[in-house]
């Protein structure tokens, strides 16, 4: 990998799920919305809090805490949905509070050991250590991806 490769920087949206710090590329960030109450659809998975409106278009919320394996907690007006595309599809990604935005490079991200075997494959795909904050970096495909794949 030549240099160029190597210190590209990206810029991620950190955001908190409970007292753990995450991040997406800030480019798949369509918008950042106040928490708004969802309408519950039938046999959907736990984490999948229902949908809203979102100026005419039905949006999937997801409760990314739970879609991530931590225990469901009650929601409040501090909640905030993050507003993401992948692909052709938008989903909103349910979190506590939206943090901040950071330029990384790939110098600064490592890759995260494999210590869960029997988790969705590559939810997290990178690590990064920002003043003494362990900031987890989102593999939003898997996350997604694997969502649709079960719900169909």
């Amino acid at each position: 990998m030549s240099d160029t490769e190597t210190s590209t920087p990206a810029e991620l949206l950190t955001f908190r799920l409970g007292d753990q710090e995450y991040s997406l590329d800030i480019m798949c960030v369509r918008e950042i919305r106040g928490w708004t109450k969802t309408t519950p659809l039938p046999h959907a998975p736990k984490h999948m809090k229902g949908v809203i409106n979102l100026r005419g278009t039905v949006l999937p919320v997801m409760d990314l805490a739970e879609r991530l394996g931590m225990a469901p907690r009650k929601h409040t007006d501090r909640n905030v949905i993050i507003v993401v595309k992948h692909k052709e599809s938008m989903t909103g990604l349910l979190v506590d509070a939206v943090s901040d935005i950071i330029a990384l490079t790939e110098n600064d991200l490592q890759p995260p050991p494999d210590m869960t075997p029997n988790a969705p494959a590559g939810v997290i795909k990178a690590l990064t250590l920002l003043d003494d904050r362990m900031i987890r970096v989102l593999d939003l495909s898997n996350i997604i991806e694997t969502e649709t794949a079960e719900a169909a």
